[in-house]
């Protein structure tokens, strides 16, 4: 007998439902259950195709229309040139030239395009996408400044791709950029002007500047970047579906920024910056009658033409890490010991305080000791009094004066000449300097002064420091007998506030002014800088930049001194004051020709100024005299 098949318990189960599905299948009553449930899910999707239809016609009519309108209007920025600058003759010192500039529309952007777009466009595909990412907050129909100063290559690379076909995302538009001088003249003074960064736009004195804005970042850019700015304008276009331009709806002009007029002499900046070309300095003219800075230079310098738009990494690079620190301000951030040109200060503390007069002499046997600790001299002067220590600059001298009147007095005539504070120049990142006194020790260090230490201070070292703008100021103050103009750089500012005046009794102002006459006309340390039938006075200084000690054990090769003059001119009534540092120079006598180069320039110059009124304001020659009127003169003959 013939068994039947064994069937799994699994297989046998799947054969019941297989079964039991086939009965309902062939059952009429599943078939209009299923009919009812296909009903059902196309009345619930003709009802939300209702429900939207409702909203995008009815409720939110104003929000889609605005966005379809948004579409079919392109708006485009017009970016204001900025202001010029110019030189107290209004001759131009930083203008502007056209160039092309690329945004990048975020609306229409797609990002697949981004690393063709970089590619042809010679773009950091990675800072392209950090600087999209900064923009997310902002909203989309903001465009993206895609890059700046287009070259002949990017421009036919936009070209030929901005196509709708290609990358509609691409806009063209026309920008003033900036032009500096070249060889990086006046460079720190001037400044330069950049791209925003994500920090200046969490200071609040850009609250009002968006991402991708121009704006000055050093120098005069920065601090009258509220000026020299202006006010962007817009351009508003209708486009068709391909983003061509159909018809312009709206073109509002941008207004350009002011000008700024400056207190600068185009022709002595040139004649400074040559002066110190291939040296490491500062040259600061100004005028003591007013505080106008005439001329202001630091070397090394640097080229703001490469920080116009967006400074390449390599040459930042090669900026940030020369030793020489070309972005240092020299003029006003340098904060050096002056040497030898803080003598007329000790000289005038002297005279005022009663603690010499221009009888009192001392010995000078080429140094002298003071608390068991010899200080040398530059050379052996004997017997000296006030005139000849100043014109011969003996320190000898001048350690006695300052033993004598102790450092805090010393610290008080030199605060009241300006030393240890900002002049308060129109320019950022000024350095203050320091005045060593007993309270600055205690305040800094939470030790007593030593009155050895005082003794340095006396001729210009130990823990004083100046900056060169500071030395002109405060030697042009002492000039004008106590009275000091604070110096600045844009004209507008000229007898904005009143001079700070410390009346000096005239007689002492006059001897030590005498005593600086004779540093550069009677033999003195600072004759280089004698012009003939010019009055000019001066002082020479010679600081060190390390210890005796260092210099003993690495020789004086490894760190020369620096060379310092200050000098003003003419002696009576001073025009103008000159300070200048030549870092490493050894000698103060080899600062002295830069400031003679620098004062000549301007007597010249007035002296061409005036021949020239002269000449225009001679009468002319009468008309009857031309037309034979008038005959000669009768000729002596023989009789």
């Amino acid at each position: 007998m013939t068994r039947p098949p064994v069937v799994a318990p699994d297989q046998e189960k799947q054969q019941q439902i297989a079964a039991a599905q086939q009965i309902l299948r062939d059952d009429p009553k599943f078939a209009s259950a299923k009919m009812a449930v296909f009903q059902y899910v196309t009345v619930g999707i003709f009802f939300v195709l209702i429900w939207s239809f409702w909203q995008l016609q009815v409720q939110q009519q104003e929000v889609y229309s605005e966005q379809a309108e948004r579409n079919s209007i392109k708006s485009l920025p017009i970016l204001a040139p900025r202001g010029k600058i110019l030189d107290r003759d209004g001759r131009v010192i930083v203008d502007n030239h056209s160039s092309w500039t690329l945004l990048l529309s975020r609306e229409t952007l797609k990002p697949e395009h981004l690393p063709a777009i970089a590619s042809g466009l010679r773009l950091d595909l990675n800072d392209l996408n950090a600087k999209l990412a900064r923009y997310r907050s902002r909203p989309k129909f903001e465009p993206l400044v895609l890059k700046e100063e287009l070259t002949p290559e990017d421009l036919a690379f936009v070209e030929s791709h901005r196509d709708p076909a290609f990358f509609p995302e691409m806009e063209l538009i026309r920008a003033q950029r900036r032009l500096y001088p070249q060889n990086g003249m006046a460079a720190h003074v001037i400044g330069y002007t950049g791209e925003i960064s994500d920090s200046e736009l969490d200071n609040p004195d850009y609250a009002n500047e968006e991402p991708g804005a121009v704006i000055g970042k050093f120098g005069l850019e920065r601090r009258y970047n509220d000026l020299l700015k202006g006010v962007d304008g817009q351009r508003q276009v209708k486009v068709d579906n391909l983003g061509r331009e159909r018809q312009i709806l709206e073109n509002k002009e941008a207004v350009p920024g002011k000008s700024l007029v400056t207190t600068l002499d185009l022709d002595l900046q040139a004649v400074a910056e040559l002066a110190l070309e291939g040296k490491k300095g500062s040259v600061v003219a100004l005028d003591p009658r007013t505080g106008e800075i005439l001329a202001m230079v630091s070397r090394p310098t640097f080229d703001p033409n490469k920080f116009a738009v967006r400074i390449k990494s390599a040459d930042w690079k090669e900026i940030a890490q020369d030793p020489a620190k070309p972005l240092l301000n020299r003029a006003i951030q340098a904060q050096l010991a002056p040497g030898s040109t803080f003598k007329p200060i000790m000289a005038i503390a002297g005279l005022e305080t009663g603690t010499i007069d221009d009888e009192w002499t001392a010995h000078c046997p080429g140094g002298a000791s003071f608390y068991g600790h010899f200080y040398k001299c530059h050379q052996v002067h004997g017997t000296i009094s006030l005139h000849r220590a100043i014109a011969q600059s003996c320190d000898t001298y001048f350690y006695n004066v300052g033993n004598k009147l102790g450092i805090d007095k010393m610290a008080f005539y030199a605060d009241q000449a300006g030393f240890g504070h900002r002049t308060g120049v129109d320019l950022p990142g000024e350095a203050e300097g320091i005045v060593p006194s007993s309270a600055w020790k205690i305040r800094n260090f939470h030790v007593k002064w030593f009155a050895g230490e005082t003794i340095s201070v006396s001729i210009g070292q130990g823990a004083l420091t100046v900056t060169p703008l500071q030395l002109a100021s405060a030697i042009g103050g002492l000039s004008l007998g106590g009275v000091w103009h604070k110096p600045h750089l844009v004209l507008a500012d000229t007898k904005k506030e009143r001079p700070r005046e410390w009346a000096l009794n005239p007689a002492n102002v006059k001897k030590v002014v005498d005593g600086m006459y004779g540093v550069v006309n009677e033999g003195g340390t600072g004759i280089r800088a004698r012009i003939p039938g010019i009055e000019v006075c001066g002082k020479t200084g010679s600081a060190q930049t390390v210890s005796n000690d260092f210099v003993h054990s690495h020789g004086k090769a490894a760190m020369k001194d620096n060379s310092w003059f200050v000098g003003f001119a003419p002696r009576a009534a001073p025009e103008i004051v000159v300070a200048v540092l030549f870092e490493g120079g050894e000698h103060g006598m080899l600062a002295a020709p830069i400031a003679r180069d620098v004062m000549k320039s301007y007597f010249d110059k007035k002296a061409r100024l005036r021949m020239v009124t002269e000449k225009e304001s001679k009468p002319a020659v009468a008309p009857q005299a031309l037309q034979g009127g008038l005959k000669p003169a009768a000729r002596g003959g023989r009789g």
